[in-house]
C-alpha cells in the first residue's frame, strides 16, 4: 500500500521539475473540498488557478462528460459534429461575441490571437509585411510558450530559452498614458489582463480600462482582454470587462470553461478580426472536439443557473471585508475583486511559501505567488460558512 511520500518519490524521481508543488497528495475533490490519500480534507482556495470556478465534479458537469464520451470523443475539424455549434451560439448570446476560435490550453488561445492580429494588421490595416507590433504590460502571465515567455518581465519564466520572437513592446500595467505614447503606425493590437493574477492580483486604477478602450479605438489598435483567469465569474462578473462597462474587441477565456474537466480555451471576437483567417492557416487536432464542446457547454450552463456568478460577487466582498479585519504586523495589503484576493506580506516576514505551508497543516490549500504574496481563490461555489472557517486558519496562520 502506497502511501503520500511515495507518490511523492514516484513524482521526484521520474517527473521534470518545473514545479514546486505544495507536499499534498490529492485523489479526490467535490465542491470547495479536497481529499488527501490519507484521509485528511481540505478546504481548495486556488481553484486550480480559476479552473475549477463551478467547484470539484460538479454532478452536471460529470454526467455531460460521461454521456458525450460514450457518444463521440474526438472528430478532428476535418469533419463537423453536433456540439460546436452550440457552444458557438451559446458562448456568443453570453458575452455579446460575434465569432468564436476554441482551442485547448490558455497558452494555445494567446498564440492564436496573436496570430490573428498580426494577419488582421497585414490585410485590414495596412502594416508593412513582418512589422506588427503587439503592446504587452510589464509582469503579465499569458503562458509559457517560447513566444510568450519572450515578451514576459519574469526572469524565471524566460532565462535560459532564448532566443525569442520579435514584435513586442512592453509598458508599466495600469498605465493608460504609457499605452498612448506606446503606440506607432505598425501596432495591431494592445493584449492585457484585467487584473494581474499571477503578479498577485495586481488591479489597476480605476478607470483604466476605459481609458484604454479609448486610446485604442481612436488609433485603429486592437484591444485583447486575457480572461483566463478572470473570467467566467471569478471578479463576481461573467467577464472582468463589465466591471468598467467597456467590451474588448477579443476575449480570451479558459481555464473554467470546462469546469476543470477538460482542456478547452476560446478566442471570442467582437470585430471580424478572425475573419482574416483561411482554411489551413490555423486549427488543432483537438480545438473544438465534441467532448470538449459538451463539456464547455454544461460548464457555463451551471455558471449561470446556479447563479455561482452572483455568489462570487457576495462572498468575494464577504471575504474581502474578513481580510481586511485582519490585524497582523504581517501584513503590507490586502486585495481582491470577487473571490480573486491576495494578501502581500512585509519582506520581513519572509517567503510566502512558509505560510501556505503551514496552512496545508491547517487543512486550508492556497499558493504563494511572487515570494511575499498569498493568493486566495476558491470555487464559485464556496459558502459564508467555509469562508469563515477558513479565516479561522487564516487568522491563526498571520497572527504576530
Amino acid at each position: 500500500m502506497m502511501d503520500y511520500k511515495d507518490y511523492i518519490k514516484l513524482e521526484e524521481e521520474l517527473g521534470a521539475h518545473n514545479y514546486k508543488p505544495l507536499d499534498v497528495v490529492l485523489n479526490r475533490g467535490k465542491g470547495v473540498w479536497v481529499w488527501d490519500v490519507d484521509g485528511n480534507k481540505y478546504l481548495d482556495c486556488l481553484a486550480a488557478y480559476s479552473a475549477i470556478n463551478q467547484g470539484h465534479c460538479h454532478p452536471e458537469i460529470v454526467k455531460t462528460m460521461v454521456e458525450q464520451a460514450q457518444r463521440l470523443t474526438l472528430t478532428s475539424r476535418a469533419f463537423r459534429n453536433d456540439q460546436l455549434g452550440l457552444l458557438y451560439k451559446e458562448i456568443c448570446d453570453l458575452t455579446n461575441s460575434h465569432k468564436v476560435l476554441p482551442m485547448n490550453s490558455g497558452a494555445e488561445a494567446v498564440e492564436t490571437v496573436i496570430k490573428a492580429v498580426r494577419k488582421w494588421g497585414y490585410t485590414i490595416k495596412g502594416v508593412p509585411a513582418d512589422k506588427a507590433e503587439v503592446i504587452v504590460c510589464e509582469n503579465n502571465f499569458h503562458g509559457r510558450t517560447i513566444t510568450i515567455v519572450g515578451f514576459s518581465t519574469d526572469e524565471n519564466s524566460k532565462s535560459g530559452f532564448g532566443p525569442f520572437t520579435p514584435g513586442f513592446k512592453i509598458i508599466p500595467f495600469g498605465d493608460a498614458d504609457a499605452l498612448e505614447s506606446a503606440i506607432s503606425p505598425n501596432t495591431v493590437a494592445f493584449m492585457v489582463e484585467p487584473i494581474q493574477g499571477e503578479a498577485g492580483v495586481i488591479i489597476p486604477p480605476k478607470g483604466y480600462l476605459k481609458d484604454v478602450r479609448s486610446i485604442c479605438q481612436k488609433n485603429n489598435v486592437i484591444l485583447i482582454l486575457d480572461e483566463i483567469q478572470t473570467g467566467l465569474g471569478r471578479t463576481g462578473k461573467l467577464l472582468a470587462e463589465e466591471h468598467d462597462g467597456i467590451e474588448s474587441d477579443l476575449t480570451l477565456i479558459g481555464k473554467a470553461l470546462s469546469g476543470g474537466f477538460y482542456p478547452v480555451s476560446a478566442v471570442l471576437s467582437n470585430k471580424e478580426v478572425l475573419g482574416v483567417l483561411n482554411p489551413g492557416e490555423h486549427g488543432s487536432t483537438f480545438g473544438g472536439n465534441p467532448l470538449a464542446c459538451a463539456v464547455a457547454r454544461a460548464a457555463l450552463r451551471v455558471l449561470i443557473e446556479e447563479h455561482m456568478i452572483e455568489n462570487a460577487a457576495a462572498m468575494g466582498e464577504y471575504f474581502l471585508s474578513r481580510l481586511l479585519e485582519l490585524k497582523s504586523s504581517y501584513i503590507k495589503e490586502v486585495r481582491g475583486k470577487g473571490l480573486m484576493l491576495a494578501v502581500e506580506l512585509v519582506p520581513e516576514a519572509g517567503n510566502a511559501r512558509n505560510f501556505t505551508e503551514k496552512l496545508m497543516t491547517l487543512g486550508l490549500l492556497c499558493k504563494e505567488t511572487h515570494e511575499h504574496t498569498i493568493r486566495l481563490a476558491p470555487p464559485l461555489v464556496v459558502t459564508r460558512e467555509e469562508i469563515d472557517w477558513a479565516m479561522e486558519r487564516i487568522e491563526t496562520v498571520l497572527a504576530t
